[in-house]
């Protein structure tokens, strides 16, 4: 199978309904499920070389995460953020009742994934009601992550990068052409490191839309409003959160880091492993924030962890 089914699942905020749509790849049936979610500013269709790798394997669901490529806007730009990610993928799992699950998540995606595993895990252990219990309150239901891929993200985030990040989310740039379109996806996305021309054009096929005239950003430009309201106690509390999800995963977890990372540095990758003893690092060298797994080195490491017994 080349091409991916595209479906979508209803999802709440506070400010009401929206769609969210998702790429399939594999066995409908297939109980094994692998959920890939993506960066920022990016699509589902990421994960294509990496799905199509896996679809024998597992059923492969790339989500356009809320904002972003065929899902809809949020009316609400404040929900643009973890805890509403993880409420949607909270739904679309209950829609894709796996029996295991892995995931991979790349930058945002990952820090979506520890939220939820680590919040499943933490109800798994305290069965009380969520009001009396101290962790994040998340019905277990039987939801648990089996095996998980952090790519290039961790609990603590570097700020110099997250202030480079702000600086293009918002700006809301057009280009006459594709081409003109691919050569800004190479400028932008230096950090993923060495691609083809072909990789590159795809890497921004999806990532940019056409009106008919010109070529503009395939996400709403609003997700910039969170970074312009710094809350330095949120972001406190926002680490030590996820510092405690992620030490509560249970599986086996693969941390991969670009080498040239400026959002992971190597001693908050060191620290997780400290603190996470089922956790394994894999670098790659020549690579910043993040690697793509278009390569081939990248993809035998990450679908062989994933395969493991």
């Amino acid at each position: 199978m080349s091409e991916p089914r595209l479906h979508s699942v209803t999802c709440a905020s506070p400010a009401g309904l929206h769609r969210m749509a998702y790429w399939e790849w594999g066995e409908p049936d297939n109980d094994r499920v692998l959920l890939c979610v993506h960066g920022l500013t990016r699509t589902g269709r990421d994960f294509d070389a990496l799905a199509r790798r896996m679809a024998p394997h597992f059923r492969v669901v790339c989500p356009d995460v809320a904002g972003r490529g065929r899902s809809d806007r949020l009316r609400e730009p404040a929900f643009y953020a973890v805890p509403q990610y993880v409420a949607d993928m909270v739904t679309l799992l209950a829609r894709l009742n796996p029996r295991q699950l892995a995931w991979v998540g790349t930058s945002m995606g990952g820090l979506v994934g520890m939220a939820l595993g680590g919040s499943a895990a933490l109800a798994r252990r305290d069965p009380r009601p969520a009001p009396h219990r101290p962790g994040p309150a998340l019905d277990d239901a039987g939801l648990r992550v089996d095996r998980m891929v952090i790519n290039d993200v961790g609990p603590k985030m570097e700020l110099a990068a997250l202030g480079r990040i702000g600086l293009y989310v918002g700006q809301p740039l057009a280009f006459d052409s594709f081409e003109q379109a691919v050569a800004h996806t190479r400028e932008v996305s230096a950090g993923f490191g060495p691609h083809t021309e072909a990789q590159w054009r795809e890497l921004a096929a999806h990532t940019y839309v056409s009106d008919g005239r010109r070529w503009h950003k395939h996400y709403d430009l609003a997700l910039a409003r969170p970074f312009a309201l710094p809350d330095p106690a949120g972001a406190v509390a926002g680490e030590l959160l996820l510092w405690r999800c992620y030490e509560a995963l249970d599986c086996p977890v693969l941390l991969v880091r670009g080498a040239e990372s400026d959002l992971l540095s190597a001693a908050t990758a060191r620290q997780m492993l400290a603190r996470n003893r089922r956790a394994r690092l894999l670098e790659f060298a020549g690579v910043g924030h993040a690697p793509t797994f278009m390569q081939e080195d990248q993809l035998q490491a990450v679908s062989a962890f994933l395969l493991e017994p």
